[in-house]
């Protein structure tokens, strides 16, 4: 049976380098905060107490967190000195706390599930575990000081390293996890006597040691550690989750006609068998089901679609829709906060806005809810088996029974009941031959601009 856990998230840094008021964690891949796509990873270890450390912006950053998990704490590092202080800021939850403690960061947005729970596993055997990779340019990295089992004797900051050391391609990536309690008696005893003046996180592998704790380094890809530090890694990173996301959807069942022109967002689930073609864009909070076809050049967000919906090309949708089973919605058409029923069809120039529309109703082109009197959002409601006329105005709230017909041009101000027809139209009025005097005086007031227009040079 697995251990009890809590994770930890480092997020307390201003990030300067992004040149930027927004604390660096929030810096959005995917639509989301970097800081949630560290929690989604830590979320694969069902951990029973997430804690996000927090420092610059401490009250958004704290928010952020809570918005990924209205369970998630928050403890403040209120100066910024080095990760394993930052850790035992955290202690005001951790005390009591009996079990593992992972180390993440909130700028490391790719550690993968199956590397955390390697991590987990090497628990069995390692009191302590942390997390490393051979890198291609060690650089500025921390380096690994292994025995030839792997086994862990040190974690050495590159500015504290001897010639020796730098030349350690095994690379530290900051995640560690190990007995919580130990873990937060060990960081009591570090000290800041290095090149930074920091109390560093990675004295906690020799300070084990000396104890006599087994220390393990497990190992994964590099890409999964890269930390975010500026915009320029921003776009790298973005575009490494987006060519992540593609291809998992692909994997699970999605045809993608042209996947690099496809963006996803870090919560977009999409069903089996769903054709989605060139030039689409999802949002935030977006679930697609089964058998959809998503045609060119739509934008979805806060949107849910049943199954076997076509939508597009150009339609766009926002602000908390549901399209049930089978629906249509077609060319420059927009939805806001607005519910269809099963077969409902939507097919082209339409605004739907705070609407609620039941099944199998045809709304015709150039239709619009006027949901908006300057002041207050109201609802439009229609009922099933609606026919709604070309051109159609219902000015919200505004309610239209089962089966009713609203003829083409119809402002809708009062409520239509069931199967009746509704019409509002000016009678039309033909005066025989007055077009052309019309067009006369049309032309001449024109010429007569123009002449004013040269006189006044």
């Amino acid at each position: 049976m697995a251990r009890t856990s809590a994770v930890v998230i480092l997020a307390a840094g201003k990030g300067t380098r992004m040149k930027s008021d927004l604390p660096k964690v929030l810096h959005p891949i995917g639509n989301a905060p970097m800081l949630h796509h560290a929690m989604q990873a830590a979320s694969a270890l069902s951990p029973d107490l997430m804690i996000a450390v927090v420092g610059h912006g401490a009250e958004a950053v704290a928010k952020a967190a809570l918005d990924f998990d209205p369970e998630a704490k928050s403890s403040v590092q209120t100066e910024q000195i080095g990760t394993g202080h930052a850790v035992l800021a955290a202690r005001e939850h951790l005390d009591a706390f009996e079990g593992d403690l992972f180390v993440l960061f909130g700028d490391t947005p790719f550690i993968s599930a199956d590397t955390l729970a390697r991590m987990r596993s090497a628990r069995a055997t390692a009191d302590f575990v942390a997390l490393g990779f051979e890198a291609a340019d060690p650089g500025k990295y921390g380096r690994f000081v292994l025995e030839d089992d792997d086994t862990l004797t040190a974690i050495v900051e590159a500015k504290d390293a001897t010639s020796d050391q730098l030349a350690i391609r095994i690379c530290n990536s900051g995640l560690m996890c190990g007995d919580c309690q130990t873990m937060l008696r060990l960081l009591e005893k570090v000290e800041n006597d290095n090149a930074q003046a920091e109390y560093y996180l990675t004295d906690v592998i020799s300070l084990a040691r000396a104890d006599g704790f087994l220390c393990q380094a497990v190992l994964c890809d590099e890409a999964e550690t890269l930390g975010i530090n500026d915009r320029i890694q921003l776009a790298e990173a973005e575009a490494i989750f987006q060519e992540s996301a593609r291809r998992n959807a692909m994997a699970e069942g999605a045809t993608l006609v042209a996947p690099e022109t496809v963006f996803f967002s870090l919560d977009t689930k999409i069903g089996r068998d769903v054709l989605i073609h060139p030039n689409n864009v999802f949002g935030p909070k977006v679930l697609i089901g089964d058998h959809c076809e998503i045609k060119p050049f739509c934008n979805l967000t806060d949107t849910v679609l049943e199954a076997d919906v076509k939508i597009g090309p150009f339609a766009h949708t926002r602000g908390g829709c549901h399209l049930s089973n089978g629906v249509r919605i077609g060319n420059f058409v927009e939805l806001k906060n607005a519910t269809l029923g099963e077969g409902t069809k939507a097919g082209h120039l339409s605004y739907l806005g705070d609407s609620q529309l039941g099944a199998d109703v045809n709304v015709g082109a150039g239709t619009i809810t006027c949901n908006y009197n300057g002041f207050e959002k109201q609802r439009t409601t229609i009922g099933d088996d609606v026919f709604v006329g070309v051109q159609t105005a219902l000015i919200a709230p505004v309610e239209v029974g089962d089966g009713a017909y609203i003829g083409t041009g119809t402002t809708v101000t009062k409520n239509v009941p069931a199967d009746a027809l509704a019409l509002s139209r000016t009678p039309q009025v033909n005066r025989d031959g007055l077009a052309p005097r019309l067009r006369e005086k049309f032309k001449a007031d024109g010429e007569r601009a123009k002449a004013r227009k040269n006189e006044a040079g």
